[in-house]
């Protein structure tokens, strides 16, 4: 294959869809190797690892843990780890057990924490193929020395407390018992207790600062008490993207940045991406199924939210909220058509939006197979994944998570080459 520098605005005509795609990426079944693509998301790997880097020279001495949780926030999971990996983290991080043991089983070895348990569930898979799991109470600890024990290996744990945003963690109160708990399982060589961690609550508002401060002494007063009852674990972690971009005084031992990694700002009121140094990483795109004239007074689509104001030229984008889209962004989600941008025109549908041209010369020049971005960079003023939050009410993260899978990742980039397609799963 030859060397791709950058994201292509479509997948090449004569090369097939599978050479962009990573092996282990899952295609819609009705999507075959040189098939043409109603909508497709174009992943730049290279941006992954580039933010990475930007990230892990923010963090100054702290190791960077990167969060590919949620399909890695849309962009393939597996690719975005080995891609993160490649830009200098060191660590991974995922919500749910099954996403770690999906690394593992891609050949991923480097160190991954899993943080959402629920009583009842199996842990052994987790503990045999080495994942971190996270404790909040001391059921969660019993659960993984069980575990242990049925597997014969030591179960790698993070304590977590509760520092201010009232989710996961133990409460003041019940942080000794959980401490006492970690301790005793530890002297028995059932588990080691590798960090004593927490989540921020506000890092990416405005006047933050002070609870962000009272939310670090709070973990240190967490550490000091499993130091007092015997626990001493080698790590501390409080900061996602926020904290590693707005707060030093957080960065501590490790980092976890979650949608930083992928270029979207965590913070869109205080800095821009292009501000933090970081590039979108995905490009959402479509081509155009249908292209027609209509008179003035058309109601477009349900409810006729919209109706035209005169003569005018429809086009239909076979992308709706059953891809991912926000329907609160219906009548104002920007579309991008030949560099201009278009809001769509009424409602958002569940497998496609309908845009507004006008009737003048560029209107005119539309045709059904013409290429559009929904959203992508914004380097050239195209939409961006925060543009459609903004239309929506909604935050970026969502935006790009949401985008379904029905839509082919097309992983692109010199990271993508080098990983190459005979070991996707290989560690790096």
């Amino acid at each position: 294959m030859t060397e791709t520098t950058g994201p292509p605005s479509r997948p090449p005509a004569d090369v097939a869809v599978a050479d962009h795609v990573l092996p282990g990426d899952v295609l819609p079944g009705d999507v075959l190797p040189g098939d043409v693509l109603p909508s497709w998301a174009v992943v730049d790997l290279d941006a992954v690892a580039a933010n990475t880097g930007v990230l892990r020279e923010r963090a100054g001495g702290a190791a960077v843990m990167a969060v590919v949780k949620a399909d890695g926030y849309g962009h393939g999971m597996v690719p975005a780890a080995l891609a993160a990996l490649a830009g200098g983290a060191t660590w991974l991080g995922v919500a749910h057990l099954a996403e770690a043991l999906e690394l593992r089983a891609a050949g991923v070895r480097a160190p991954v924490l899993a943080w959402l348990v629920v009583p009842g569930q199996d842990l052994a898979p987790a503990v045999a193929a080495g994942v971190d799991v996270s404790a909040s109470a001391v059921w969660a600890l019993e659960a993984l020395a069980r575990a242990a024990r049925r597997t014969g290996r030591t179960a790698r744990v993070h304590l977590k407390v509760d520092t201010g945003l009232s989710r996961g963690g133990a409460t003041a109160r019940d942080w000794p018992d959980l401490v006492r708990a970690a301790a005793a399982a530890q002297a028995e060589g059932a588990v080691e207790v590798v960090a004593v961690w927490s989540h921020l609550a506000s890092a990416d508002d405005e006047g933050s600062d002070a609870l962000t401060l009272r939310q670090v002494q709070r973990l240190a007063e967490a550490v000091e008490v499993a130091g007092r009852l015997g626990v001493r674990p080698p790590l501390r972690h409080l900061a996602a993207s926020s904290g590693v971009l707005a707060h030093p005084s957080a960065h501590l031992d490790l980092v976890r940045p979650g949608v930083a990694v992928y270029g979207i700002s965590p913070a869109p009121e205080r800095f821009s991406a292009a501000e933090a140094g970081l590039v979108p990483a995905m490009s959402l795109r479509a081509r155009l199924a249908l292209v027609k004239e209509v008179a003035a007074g058309a109601g477009v689509s349900y409810g006729h939210s919209h109706v035209t104001s005169a003569r005018t030229r429809l086009a239909l984008v076979p992308l709706g909220y059953g891809d991912g889209l926000p329907r609160h962004a219906s009548g104002c989600g920007p579309v991008a058509l030949a560099g201009r941008r278009y809001p769509v025109a009424g409602r958002v549908c569940m497998d496609q939006v309908v845009l507004d041209l006008g009737d003048d010369e560029a209107a005119r020049a539309a045709r059904a197979g013409d290429e559009v971005e929904v959203f992508g960079a914004g380097a050239d003023g195209g939409p961006t994944a925060q543009d459609w939050a903004d239309a929506a009410g909604t935050i970026a993260y969502e935006v790009v998570t949401r985008i379904g899978a029905r839509v082919p990742r097309v992983h692109v980039g010199a990271v993508a080459e080098r990983l190459g397609p005979a070991s996707p799963g290989g560690a790096r």
